[in-house]
């Protein structure tokens, strides 16, 4: 009787509450009206919301060992990158740096990072522009790395700055 008794009271609506406010143009509503509408017992369905696709999105599809490579313009220079999540910043390499405006030799490689291949040296920079396809995310923190770096990596420092990115089923997916 008590359980009972809390329902009802949980279902009775405060005297002064407002209802919740949504902001409508970030959902799509998704309900399907009920074929028994005309019935005076129809139960009516729920709306179920649903966060509506970013207009900005960019997809690319994994290559045949299941990683993301692509071309993007650093400083207005192209690069080719490998997506790397489990790298925390973009990597470039020295040849990368050099086509992008940065001199790898005036550079103080007093860092240190762990990387797959082990402990490495690096420099930090701000990259003033990854550009790719019509997204371009400005002020970007990366590294050169000393040596040993055979393709620059796109890391946290990019990926994070985006409204949000996503790998599934070979796809990367990415939204600003």
């Amino acid at each position: 009787m008590l359980g009972l008794c809390a329902l009802v009271v949980a279902a009775v609506p405060l005297a002064n509450a407002e209802p919740p406010k949504v902001d409508a143009k970030l959902f799509v509503d998704v309900a399907v009206p009920s074929p028994d509408a005309t019935q005076t017992n129809a139960v009516p369905l729920p709306t179920i919301l649903r966060p509506a696709p970013s207009p900005h999105t960019l997809a690319y599809h994994a290559d045949s060992r299941g990683q993301f490579s692509f071309t993007a313009a650093v400083n207005g220079a192209s690069v080719r990158f490998l997506v790397d999540t489990g790298a925390d910043l973009v990597m470039l390499t020295p040849e990368a740096a050099r086509a992008a405006g940065i001199n790898p030799k005036a550079l103080v490689f007093n860092h240190r990072a762990i990387t797959a291949n082990g402990e490495v040296r690096i420099a930090t920079v701000v990259v003033r522009e990854i550009r790719i396809e019509q997204l371009s995310i400005d002020n970007v923190v990366a590294a050169v790395q000393e040596q040993n770096l055979k393709q620059s990596l796109l890391g946290l420092s990019f990926l994070k700055r985006l409204k949000s990115f996503e790998m599934r089923e070979g796809v990367l997916t990415i939204s600003w």
